[in-house]
């Protein structure tokens, strides 16, 4: 313990590191404030009761955006549709010849994909502004007292100017902070949620529907969870590669080998975003389109098994196909072939291909069954763990624990960059903090 309180120590003797620290918190602190500003036209305490302890894709949006899409505040449709944005992109990046060789064109390429996302980014928040407000004028007049054209236009503007300011404090963040700033903000959401589920666990033991010896097991189970998690986070498969000896002038440096790293966790927790959002939408066209049977049918669907199925049969495509446009292991044997890398055993070229392949597919098969056990762990927690409450089941797994462990790692990583490079012992002792990205 007394390691990393002195890394945090040193961190803040560090002058741009500890201005760095002070403009995340700070920017953090704004975000949360306008988190809390409410949105004109809906009435937010009557929304909040309506969405209360909601699972589904109410409580699973209400996640990431901190509370703002229970309470329809400013910032209600929160970050991501800018995460949609980006992973659209970035799909369509390796299917479109154009943008493919915009990637390759070095800052200047991508500074115009991310001025591509940011246009779509806009439209997103434009589409989703709409929904969202035909769905809040199907609540009522008790949420809506205004409803119409003007109700309408008014989230349409707010929503998509709360989401577009989001974008720019990310963005602020990552230049001029510490860690990824649009990971940050779902980090901070996701975080704020934590005093609702201490505050409702303790109404559950004050109400003796659960005890302190299963309180106990509880944590237990999520810290054996999280450790877990953890570890799969950063497990690799690590492919050794053997580089020859070079001749520069009249030095001769000898051959080195070194280690291409296979992540576990390739795809990270995409797959699970998308099977979430294709699954519960049918329950929210049916509850926007002011179709309770539709929407009632579909929130029943998914207790069941097939749902669950299904829920996991998506996630592990999902799993290979974000793997399969992510590592090309041609372009991978090409380029080591291109510098004269060899993996040992293996011939280089066609032969190494093959090769990267079948461990690729190897190591995706245990990173799909790993995210399909991590994402149904809520739904575990919540019908044979007896934690009849979604904020406190959502700690249990699924994406909010893959992105706390994910974002926390990043941001630890970066601050022990900065105390190394510095002659600063970091938070490990012995050993370096490998976010996810290795």
């Amino acid at each position: 313990m007394a390691q990393p309180v002195e890394a945090l120590r040193n961190a803040f003797k560090i002058p741009e590191l500890k201005q760095r620290m002070i403009f995340t918190l700070a920017m953090l602190a704004v975000y949360r404030i306008g988190a809390q500003i409410p949105t004109p036209g809906i009435d937010g305490v009557a929304l909040a009761e309506r969405v209360a302890g909601a699972g589904g894709l109410l409580g699973f949006y209400d996640l990431f955006t901190g509370g703002a899409f229970a309470q329809a505040t400013i910032f209600a449709l929160g970050i991501m549709p800018y995460i949609s944005a980006s992973i659209i992109m970035q799909l369509l990046t390796a299917v479109v010849p154009t943008l493919e060789k915009l990637s390759k064109e070095g800052e200047e390429g991508r500074k115009k994909i991310t001025e591509y996302t940011r246009y779509g980014t806009i439209g997103l928040c434009m589409v989703q502004s709409i929904g969202m407000a035909t769905l809040l004028q199907n609540y009522g007049e008790d949420v809506v007292p205004n409803p119409g054209f003007g109700f309408v236009l008014l989230c349409m503007i707010t929503f998509t100017a709360g989401t577009t300011f989001l974008m720019w404090l990310g963005e602020q963040i990552s230049e001029r902070g510490v860690g990824n700033g649009i990971s940050l903000i779902i980090f901070i959401s996701i975080v704020s949620g934590a005093p609702t589920a201490l505050g409702n666990l303790g109404r559950l033991v004050q109400a003796r529907e659960i005890d302190i010896l299963q309180v106990g097991i509880l944590v237990i189970v999520l810290v054996c969870v999280t450790g877990f998690v953890v570890m799969m986070t950063q497990g690799q498969r690590r492919i050794p590669v053997q580089y020859p000896r070079q001749v520069k002038g009249r030095r001769v440096f000898a051959g080195a080998r070194n280690y291409l790293p296979l992540r576990v966790n390739q795809a990270g927790v995409i797959p699970i975003i998308f099977s979430s959002s294709i699954l519960m939408l049918p329950s929210m066209i049916g509850q926007a389109l002011d179709m309770p049977m539709v929407a009632n049918y579909f929130q029943q669907w998914q207790d069941g098994f097939l749902y669950n199925a299904l829920y996991v049969g998506m996630i592990m495509f999902f799993c290979f196909f974000y793997t399969a446009i992510t590592f090309n292991p041609v372009e991978v044997a090409d380029n080591m072939k291109k510098y004269g890398g060899v993996v040992v055993g293996v011939r280089p070229g066609k032969a190494t291909a093959e090769y990267l392949q079948h461990v690729m597919t190897r190591v995706t098969v245990v990173g799909a069954v790993f995210l399909s056990g991590v994402a149904l762990l809520p739904q575990i927690a919540y019908h044979f763990l007896g934690i009849y409450d979604w904020h406190i089941a959502s700690f249990f797994g699924g994406t909010s624990l893959l992105i706390l462990v994910g974002v926390g790692l990043d941001t630890v990583r970066q601050i022990e960059q900065h105390l190394v490079m510095r002659n600063y012992e970091g938070f490990m002792k012995g050993r370096r903090v490998r976010g996810r990205r290795g």
